[in-house]
């Protein structure tokens, strides 16, 4: 691409590079990366359209500050193995977060153009960026201080986990992060389908942290293998960092919950992801035969999406979304809704479920629901749904997902009481530090917050690991 000069006034005439994709016949039947990337020119010419402001605000909405306006400079310049270093030295996971955080939430919310213009594309060049550095093969591993003799438990291997381990590992610490199931990286892996996130990428990123020294230990559950006071008064683990995240499925509580063909969301897409349902029959693995069949979700986050989504490419014949709301308040990203739009997904809106029914075998045949309409904005600022009398109906459904929202893992609070939780149960914690009530332990993540996104999990993890490494040497020392 020409690198000649170019003005302000042209950057604004460069129109948003739109990501090419698979075509939406194509990709309902495999559970290949719907969004293929950007090539080389396009992501030059997307960062040409950032106007390099001397009060770079997106840097503020980023939850770790990755330093956007160097990063894309570098790539307009075609230096892309320079801008993957660049936002390393903030962000450990750019090529997941570039696939599935909510960037117009975030730093494309704030971008200056999208005041008269369409928001440089900062997580498409992340990704890019990402991208083209492993597949080029130069991954640079970052430098690691002298060892401090200080040892540190982090209990999860989802984002929270992973960031913080990477900060202390290169503080120079020693590192062991626990897993409850076989395979590593928590929800990267068992909660977002490979159609979103490629598992082979979040592998990728956690043999880098093995390399610069960070131990897994699967198949461990913090609470039932072994309890946060043996990791330290038993295994000598100095401080323990929780980032177990917010696993514990909620239901609607309405009668015919415990029919056969009713899921948990995370009970599915676990299933899917984990035990690869989706290569059946070459993986024979416990999921409903969702072909030519009847699939609902209940719900309208990105969870949702990604469940129906999955039960269309399984080969469900109808695969619906059942949201109380409209569209307008899904809390979805918009990118998911098009894309399932796309795929053929069937939106029920405006409708609630009131009792699942089933057949003398006790499976699932359908599911009774009653449409709504929108009253006043409730606490979430959101219009409350309001039943409509006597609109009950029968949908004829083979197979529910409920996907209503997640809770905290209850194993810390039962087994290390001490740690001081919130009516919710998510562990309570000093957000400067993200230190519990109990001494030397640290906390962050969806345990934290409840259901959030990897960015901000990321952010927490950095934060307790620069508290925990003050803690530990009274040192105040930056990783990067």
């Amino acid at each position: 691409m020409d690198l000649k000069p170019i003005t302000t006034k042209e950057r604004l005439a460069i129109p948003r590079q739109t990501m090419p994709a698979q075509d939406p016949a194509e990709r309902v039947h495999n559970f290949n990366e719907v969004n293929l990337g950007y090539t080389p020119e396009m992501a030059q010419k997307e960062a040409m359209r950032c106007i390099q402001c001397k009060d770079p605000i997106c840097i503020k909405g980023c939850p770790v500050n990755i330093k956007i306006d160097k990063f894309i400079k570098l790539i307009a310049e075609g230096n892309f193995l320079g801008a993957a270093k660049k936002i390393k030295e903030d962000n450990i996971l750019p090529a997941i977060c570039g696939r599935v955080c909510p960037q117009e939430d975030q730093c494309e919310k704030v971008c200056v153009l999208t005041k008269k213009y369409t928001p440089v594309a900062i997580g498409n060049l992340e990704r890019f960026a990402a991208d083209y550095e492993r597949e080029h093969g130069h991954i640079e591993l970052p430098e690691v201080q002298a060892a401090t003799g200080k040892k540190v438990a982090v209990i999860g291997s989802g984002p929270a986990g992973l960031s913080c381990a990477n900060d202390l590992a290169r503080f120079g610490h020693s590192v062991t992060v626990f897993e409850a199931l076989h395979e590593l990286g928590g929800v990267l892996m068992y909660g977002i389908p490979e159609f979103r996130l490629p598992k082979d990428i979040v592998k990728i990123e956690i043999e880098g942290l093995k390399k610069i020294g960070v131990e897994f230990v699967a198949n461990t559950v913090v609470g039932r293998s072994v309890t946060i006071d043996e990791l330290m008064n038993e295994e000598h683990f100095d401080a323990v960092f929780i980032g177990v995240g917010a696993g514990l499925p909620w239901f609607m509580g309405i009668p015919g919950e415990n029919l056969l063909g009713v899921y948990a969301a995370n009970e599915f897409l676990t299933r899917v992801n984990l035990m690869q349902s989706y290569t059946f029959p070459e993986n024979d693995t416990p999921v409903f035969n969702c072909k030519g069949k009847n699939i609902a979700v209940f719900g309208g986050g990105n969870t949702a999406m990604d469940a129906v989504r999955t039960a269309k490419r399984l080969g469900a014949e109808h695969a619906y979304i059942v949201y109380r709301r409209s569209e307008a308040e899904m809390p979805a990203r918009a990118e998911e809704i098009h894309n399932a739009k796309e795929e053929g997904i069937e939106f029920l809106l405006l409708m609630n479920p009131v009792e699942f029914i089933g057949n003398e075998q006790q499976w699932l045949t359908g599911v009774k629901c009653i449409r709504m309409e929108l009253g006043e904005p409730d606490d979430s600022g959101r219009r409350k749904p309001v039943p409509i009398k006597g609109s009950e109906f029968v949908l004829p459904v083979d197979m529910a997902v409920v996907s209503i929202g997640n809770g905290s893992n209850p194993l810390i609070k039962q087994t290390t009481p001490e740690i001081e939780v919130s009516r919710r149960d998510t562990i309570v914690v000093d957000i400067n530090t993200m230190a519990t009530s109990k001494e030397n332990v640290y906390a962050g993540g969806d345990i934290v917050t409840g259901g959030a996104t990897v960015i901000l999990a990321m952010g927490a993890g950095r934060t307790a690991a620069k508290a925990i490494h003050e803690q530990l040497t009274g040192q105040s020392s930056d990783p990067r």
